[in-house]
């Protein structure tokens, strides 16, 4: 195969991960970037190769030189996607869009309208499709395993630290300037679930909200920031424990401490706690989104799903209960118990990988394979290398809307059916 030439639009922590991948798999190189920060921008130029011509401050600089790549991959904020993901689809490249598509129905709709009128693919990062895990539990649905799926209750257990990093401190903390969190972070998991329906739910009803992460809950004595606070080291949130554990650990070092500072030593993270966002108490900061949601399905078929997004947990792999006809599946991210109702046996179905479920290290192998399969399908212009296009990603994120929908007005939202994947 040969190497697929790609842009690359936003350089931070999910865009380099794509674009290392691609290099260290001999299947992509990074032929242009664009990207707001000095730092982020120089170095990333220095670390691909990148000709000094094609390094740009900003993704409309990289736009009007024309298409430059077969493809892009466009990882800026959340709210930064639709204008050049238009743009880059007008030119003809192909896209691997981060998540989420875009933080509005009508903008994902110009995402997906751009893509088909321009006849290009475009994959929306949505990685739990492509782990060994998903693909051996979706091959034992398709098999008829369990017979017909009739029930699924599922758990995201996003932890207790990842939360107060990227929701409560980070960039994803308020609706108003990202998007709800049930969108930015488990829009992955609707879209897993859909996927394993094979359709989108008929009717949708959710609750939650944000019950800890507030002022109110403020414990006597904390200072504004975890630094100098007095009640920090008994703090399960203390920013110190979290940041300075990351020291020395290449891993944790990548993510989640390169959001904090780029200075990886014990001075650097400090500082950045003493006058960055990271450093701030949990209980004095300035987030809106949940912190506890759960959503109820219904399928046209008439199978449910319950699904529950919580803080309050370690950061482990999603749990999943499945409930057929036939059997049952009892699934924790690594080995699938299965249990046959017609013979009463009972099997162990090893899905795992040696990764785990974070952004550090691939989420479960669903970095690396989705990567393999959009650089596999734009070099051999094979679209059905992807387990999504377009059409299908709008469509499970509408099912994200409706179920926002539904617990801000305390309803149930009736979804006409959009077909997925």
């Amino acid at each position: 195969m040969s190497g697929v030439t790609l842009a690359l639009v936003g350089a931070g922590l999910r865009g380099r991960s794509y674009a290392r991948h691609a290099l260290s798999a001999g299947t992509g190189r990074v032929v242009a970037v664009a990207e707001p920060d000095p730092y982020r921008r120089e170095t990333t130029a220095t670390e691909f190769g990148i000709a000094p011509e094609q390094v740009y401050a900003d993704w409309s600089d990289l736009a009007a030189a024309g298409r430059l790549a077969d493809a892009a991959i466009i990882a800026t904020q959340d709210r930064l996607h639709t204008a050049p993901a238009v743009r880059l689809a007008d030119l003809g490249y192909h896209i691997l869009l981060e998540k989420p598509m875009a933080t509005s129905e009508r903008e994902a709709s110009e995402i997906a309208d751009a893509a088909r009128r321009n006849k290009i693919m475009l994959a929306v990062c949505h990685v739990l499709r492509y782990t060994p895990y998903t693909r051996t539990l979706k091959r034992l649905l398709d098999d008829g395993r369990i017979g017909r799926l009739v029930s699924v209750q599922h758990l995201e257990p996003v932890g207790w630290w990842h939360h107060a990093h990227s929701f409560v401190r980070g960039n994803w903390r308020r609706e108003d300037t990202s998007a709800p969190m049930l969108l930015t972070k488990s829009c992955h998991d609707i879209d897993w679930l859909v996927h394993l329906f094979g359709e989108t739910p008929a009717k949708i009803s959710s609750f939650g909200g944000l019950t800890h992460f507030r002022a109110e809950e403020r414990p006597p004595g904390a200072a504004d920031r975890c630094v100098g606070c007095s009640i920090e080291p008994s703090c399960p949130y203390s920013a110190k424990r979290l940041y300075l554990g990351c020291l020395g650990d290449p891993g944790r070092e990548f993510w989640p401490l390169s959001a904090v500072t780029e200075k990886h030593t014990e001075a650097g993270v400090l500082e950045a706690l003493s006058t960055g966002p990271y450093g701030r108490c949990v209980y004095a900061c300035d987030n809106t989104v949940v912190d506890h949601q759960v959503v109820n399905m219904e399928f046209p078929g008439g199978a449910t799903c319950s699904f529950t997004m919580s803080a309050f947990t370690p950061m482990e792999h999603r749990r999943t209960r499945l409930l057929g006809t036939h059997g049952y599946i009892d699934g924790d991210g690594h080995t699938l118990r299965l249990v046959d109702f017609r013979t009463g046996g009972e099997e162990s179905v090893d899905g795992r990988t040696g990764s785990g479920p974070s952004a550090a290290d691939g989420h479960g192998g669903g970095d690396e394979a989705l990567t393999d399969a959009f650089l596999a399908a734009v070099s051999t212009g094979d679209p059905t290398l992807l387990s999504s296009d377009a059409a299908a990603s709008l469509a499970t994120h509408r099912v994200v809307w409706a179920a926002e929908r539904a617990r801000t007005t305390n309803t149930v939202v009736h979804l006409d059916p959009q077909g997925a994947g």
